[in-house]
């Protein structure tokens, strides 16, 4: 179970969900092929992931950075990844 949040630019939308299969859940979203938010909002770059190696825990996870304010979120992420990498060739 992998935890995710995407984002298309410091300044973008930011994406928060849960997959059990991270390099083709990215494809897809990259690719246009779910419908949705990702698409709505033209959301394509992993900038940060989290391996959780339960679906309670991972979709717990989720739901506190759900709630958590934008600010919080952006320290996650530029904590982990300053320069805003995608990080699916990580993956691939």
């Amino acid at each position: 179970m992998t935890k995710l949040t995407y984002a298309l630019e410091r300044n973008g939308t930011l994406y928060v969900g849960v997959t059990r299969d991270i390099a083709r859940r990215v494809y897809e979203h990259k690719k246009n092929r779910i419908a949705g938010f990702t698409r709505k909002y033209n959301v394509h770059r992993l900038v940060y992931y989290k391996r959780f190696d339960d679906v309670v825990s991972a979709i717990q996870r989720e739901k506190r950075l759900k709630k958590w304010n934008r600010k919080w979120k952006l320290e996650l992420i530029e904590g982990a990844n300053p320069d805003w990498r995608d990080l699916y060739g990580e993956l691939v």
